[in-house]
């Protein structure tokens, strides 16, 4: 498969999807490829250390967070099941939209990797549709790397994908309430 972009995938329970995306991200930029990654769930008022690194790195990465008014953190406690329903189809509808722009990016290959951070746990939770990723994946160039995360890659995406990581949690320090650490998890 040399001279060609692969499809990633990073998933399951355990820590480190997003992480080892980022190394991706990281190893690339070093050898001067572009880089653009696409975060979904993690609004754009959640400080990352990603993008805090990336901002002041100057590297030729570029991080966009999706402007979806739903936190992956946060349980949806909307008191009425329409209201909830309507709060879905916003959040539906805008990663539609911020999809076709992505498979726009990936036809025109400008990029050499094209990271979808949480796209998998947002197909998990039916807040996407595999046919658009399946669109991105078929749109890109044949040199355009893709790597997909999150919790709840489906045998159906796993085909898509010519590698596949899925992390699995041993132990985790927040079994025993540790807190979410500045520069570690987030």
């Amino acid at each position: 498969m040399a001279g060609k972009g692969l499809v990633q995938i990073y998933t399951g329970l355990g820590k480190g999807k997003t992480t080892a995306a980022l190394g991706v991200a990281l190893r690339a930029a070093g050898w001067g490829k572009k880089v653009i990654i696409y975060q979904f769930l993690k609004p754009p008022a959640l400080v990352l250390g990603e993008r805090k690194a990336i901002t002041k790195s100057k590297l030729p990465i570029k991080i966009v967070p999706v402007d979806i008014k739903w936190n992956m953190q946060k349980k949806n406690n909307t008191a009425s099941a329409v209201a909830k329903a309507m709060a879905n189809k916003l959040v539906c509808d805008k990663i539609d939209q911020t999809c076709k722009e992505i498979q726009t990016v990936a036809r025109k290959g400008k990029y050499d990797i094209i990271i979808l951070d949480e796209i998998i746990f947002c197909l998990s939770k039916k807040l996407v549709s595999l046919e658009r990723i399946k669109k991105i994946i078929k749109a890109k160039q044949k040199l355009v790397e893709i790597i997909l995360t999150g919790r709840g890659a489906t045998k159906d995406i796993i085909k898509l994908a010519d590698l596949v990581t899925e992390m699995k949690e041993v132990k985790h320090p927040f079994r025993k309430n540790v807190k979410a650490r500045k520069g570690i998890e987030y």
